[in-house]
Order: C-alpha cells, then sequence, then structure tokens
C-alpha cells in the first residue's frame, strides 16, 4: 500500500452542486454558458421527469438506456448524439446511463471507435461538447469519475475506457432524485458504494489521500443505508447515501476497486445480475478472504459499519454477510438464478479481469475464485 509521499492524481468534476432540491440548478447553469442544444441519456423511468433538470432550449432525450448496457446499446447512443449535434450531454439515471453519457461525449463525431480507446488514456481530445451528470441513485458514484463500462457481448467481458476526457464538467446530485428508489435496489447499491470505498481502502494502491474518502464513505453507508432501506423518503438518509456514492467516484479515479468487482462482473455479463447486486452477494466473500493480508484495515471497515468481530476470517465473513443479509439482499448465486455449471467458466472470466485482480491486498487464484463462487452458491 502506498506512502503518504507516494505520488498520486486527484481529479473531481469541475463543478459539483449536491443536496436536496438541486436538480434544477442543472438548467440554470446551462443557461448561464449559452447552450441551445441538449442530448439526456437515461432510461424511460428518469426520461418521464426530465422537467426537473429545467433544461432549456432544444432537449433531445434518448431513453433506451439499458442495465449493464453492450456495444449495441452504446451504438444507439452514439447514433442519436451524432443526430442531436448536442452541445451538452447529460447522462441521467444510474451508472450505467452516466457511462454512456461519457463515451457519448468523447465518441460522437470523433474518428476513434470504442475498442481504439478501451483501456487507459487512449482518447484523443479535447472533448468537443461539455458533459454533465445526475445521478438517481446512490451506488456507482460514476458523476465524479473518468472509466466508462460497456459489455462485449461476443465475449462476455467489460470493456473499460479510461480518460480524463470523460470527466464531468458539471455533477448534480440531488437526494430526492432517489427517493423514489426501491427498498432492495437501494439495498444493493448502497452495498456498491460502500464496496468502493472499502476495495479502495484496502487496495494495494491505497493512498492516505483517498483512504478519507473511503473509511468516511464506509462509515456513511453504515450509518444511513438500513434507514433507507427502511423509509426511501428519509431526506437525510438519502443524502448520507448520495455523498457515500460520490465519497465511492473520488476513490475510482486514483485508486480503483479490486477482487471484489471482478469476482461480481461476471455475474451481470453472464447472467444480467443488477451491478449493486452482485457486489453485495460477493462482497463479504472478498472482504474476508483479504482480511489477513490488511487486518487493521479491515477492522477499520468493520467499525465504521458499526460491526463487532474478532479479527479473523470466519467473524469478518459472518459480520458482513450478517450487515447485507439484513438489508434484504439476496446472498446465494442460486437464488439469482446462477447455474451451477457457469461457475467455473465465471471464475475463468473474473481471473482475466487482471486490472482489478492486480489491485487486491492478497492474491486471488483461480481455484481461490471458484472456491468464493461456491462458497456463494
Amino acid at each position: 500500500m502506498a506512502s503518504l509521499d507516494s505520488p498520486i492524481t486527484i481529479v473531481r468534476p469541475h463543478l459539483i452542486e449536491f443536496g436536496v432540491g438541486t436538480a434544477g440548478k442543472l438548467g440554470k447553469w446551462a443557461h448561464e454558458k449559452g447552450y441551445r442544444r441538449t442530448l439526456v441519456i437515461s432510461d424511460a423511468f428518469n426520461a418521464s421527469r426530465i422537467d426537473v433538470l429545467e433544461l432549456k432550449g432544444e432537449v433531445t432525450v434518448f431513453a433506451d438506456v439499458t442495465p449493464e448496457p453492450d456495444t449495441a446499446n452504446l451504438e444507439k447512443v452514439l447514433a442519436a448524439a451524432n443526430a442531436a449535434d448536442a452541445e451538452l450531454i447529460v447522462g441521467f439515471g444510474g451508472g450505467s446511463a452516466m457511462d454512456l453519457a461519457k463515451l457519448a461525449a468523447v465518441l460522437a463525431g470523433s474518428t476513434q471507435t470504442l475498442h481504439e480507446v478501451v483501456g487507459p488514456n487512449k482518447v484523443h481530445g479535447p472533448r468537443k461538447v461539455t458533459l454533465a451528470q445526475v445521478p438517481t441513485t446512490s451506488g456507482t458514484g460514476s458523476e465524479a469519475g473518468i472509466r466508462a463500462l460497456v459489455t462485449d457481448p461476443a465475449t462476455m467481458a467489460k470493456l473499460a475506457v479510461e480518460s480524463l476526457h470523460m470527466l464531468a464538467d458539471i455533477a448534480v446530485i440531488d437526494p430526492a432524485l432517489t427517493f423514489s428508489v426501491p427498498a432492495r435496489t437501494t439495498a444493493a447499491t448502497g452495498v456498491d458504494a460502500m464496496a468502493h470505498c472499502v476495495e479502495a481502502f484496502t487496495n494495494r494502491k491505497a493512498h492516505p489521500m483517498v483512504d478519507i474518502y473511503a473509511i468516511e464513505g464506509t462509515r456513511l453507508v453504515g450509518k444511513y443505508l438500513a434507514r433507507a432501506v427502511k423509509d426511501g423518503n428519509d431526506a437525510e438518509a438519502r443524502a448520507g447515501l448520495s455523498l457515500a456514492s460520490l465519497y465511492g467516484g473520488f476513490c475510482l479515479g486514483p485508486v480503483n476497486t479490486a477482487g471484489g468487482h471482478a469476482l461480481a462482473y461476471p455475474l451481470g455479463t453472464r447472467w444480467h445480475v443488477a451491478h449493486g447486486a452482485a457486489n453485495a452477494l460477493i462482497f463479504p466473500h472478498v472482504l474476508a478472504f483479504n482480511t489477513p493480508s490488511a487486518p487493521e484495515k479491515t477492522k477499520a471497515v468493520m467499525e465504521a459499519l458499526g460491526r463487532e468481530t474478532s479479527g479473523n476470517i470466519t467473524s469478518v465473513f459472518d459480520a458482513a454477510y450478517a450487515f447485507c443479509a439484513e438489508l434484504g439482499i439476496e446472498m446465494k448465486l442460486s437464488g439469482l438464478g446462477v447455474p451451477e455449471t457457469d461457475l467455473d467458466a465465471m471464475a475463468d472470466d473474473a481471473f482475466a479481469i487482471r486490472r482489478l485482480l492486480d489491485n487486491n491486498p492478497r492474491d486471488l487464484s483461480r481455484a481461490d475464485i471458484r472456491a468464493i463462487y461456491a462458497a456463494a452458491f
């Protein structure tokens, strides 16, 4: 893990508006900037409430974002972006909408293709359009980051693009937009936000400059997630989760996630399990597995979640599992419809995600991954 004097680069959206009732600030900001043509990239539900953004001028809406979007969904987005000739692109929804907005902002009208920009720092700049992000869930933290993911249906693998050119010019985080998120989704996305923080905190690349966001994001989830699941209109709890999600996004840029997300991805790409639900199911298994390599930080994580453990692998697993299960999250692969016959293929897929596994504090072999899947089945 990095020491205090280790180099690190921190990036943030140029402007962040945070708080209940702030959604309309996007329209005011865009109007002051003189933007006349806007493309909003969203799912069907959020597209029905874009009026809260108070956008003026010519507004085009792409309302066909799918969960865990694939390359075909991206192609539709790019076609819409090219047709709209927008000056401002808005990602309005969860991580899927915001990731597609990032890619549209750098690929629409560009000579580069998706496959030419997969990986770190391959996008040619500068970006021609302005990018705004408005999250409607508290989980991905995509509004704060410089990465975007889409699935290649041919390989069942996530294609990850990383570029400073995908950083939002403005992020508007209005917790009121999350009041309508169902309890089950609230629980899963909240654990996803926590997983971003925990995986960054215990990461081989962990840095004190990021640790402060990581442990506070974990604490916010520990304090507020159960409250928000119980009462979706609890404004303080929703705001706490929105902030935790944002902090998780801050962690993703300089440090990123690790083994937990590597093991969660095949659930989404192969079986279309929602990203938050996949991460929540995997979370206690990988946290416990990593405990011997990060005992003090694991102890801090459990304290932040309000859980006492003896510090050994079994007690950490039991406490982390209970935290998730008590929120009503499905914690068995079989309960999500994943067949046992697919565990070997999933293990192969996860073991290939070196960009995340190489961050993990403890080496995860292919056999280790297969054993975790078996234990989670």
